[in-house]
């Protein structure tokens, strides 16, 4: 399989939330949710989510409205006020700026062998998060759906991103760590895809998948030789 290009998500993919930020309001309440409890919820988040999608119900709300209802379910708390405070926090690009240790250097590891950009659902200003987390100059283009005025799945930001650097889809793969919106969307427009798989929620879900940057490399030099 030719690999020339690769895009990424930012999004649980490149960068990861700044709980601090996002859980503002909890921790105001002496409310500090365990790792494990969030990592859980995302896991079943990303499974309804999926299936929602999937059959092609109207999704009334987002992932994130999904995923901190259930938190605040599970904290025994209803209030519609902190719920929405939660998912417009979490939709700020700005409070996604947690990166792995090594990150830069896996993807100038990667940019050797492959061309790289990004395609992320963000609100047009991914590009100075990534800027400021010392990482946007590893990528060739990125395509902000804040910019491009259409969201993944839709398949107008994959095509924007591919015209943005005369990529082939065929010969492109993408990053992502949803399935329904990341893995569905570049498939559909001809990409191959690879989720990244922190939490764990597609473990037995048959795609392809890896946890790390690193992991991405050694996937792929696997299938240079196939």
């Amino acid at each position: 399989m030719q690999i020339s290009t690769l895009f990424f998500d930012v999004g649980n993919t490149l960068l990861f939330p700044n709980r601090e930020k996002m859980l503002l309001v909890l921790h105001q309440r002496n409310i500090f949710p365990a790792e494990e409890m969030l990592q859980q919820i995302e896991r079943d988040t990303k499974h309804e989510f999926d299936q929602l999608m999937e059959s092609h119900a109207a999704v009334d709300h987002g992932f994130w409205y999904i995923f901190y209802t259930r938190l605040l379910n599970d904290l025994g708390i209803i209030d519609d006020t902190l719920l929405a405070d939660l998912v417009a926090r979490t939709r700020m690009s700005a409070n996604w700026c947690d990166i792995r240790p090594g990150t830069r250097d896996a993807l100038l590891s990667l940019r050797q062998r492959h061309r790289l950009g990004v395609i992320s659902n963000a609100d047009g200003k991914i590009a100075d998060v990534l800027a400021r987390c010392g990482i946007a100059d590893c990528f060739e283009t990125i395509t902000d759906s804040g910019i491009v005025g259409k969201e993944k799945p839709h398949p107008a930001i994959f095509e924007a991103a591919l015209k943005s650097l005369g990529a082939k889809a065929n010969e492109s793969l993408y990053v992502g760590d949803v399935y329904s919106i990341d893995y569905l969307g570049a498939t559909g427009v001809g990409m191959q895809a690879v989720l990244l798989d922190v939490s764990g929620a597609y473990r037995s879900h048959g795609e392809p998948s890896v946890q790390s940057l690193d992991e991405l490399e050694l996937l792929l030099e696997t299938l240079a030789w196939k």
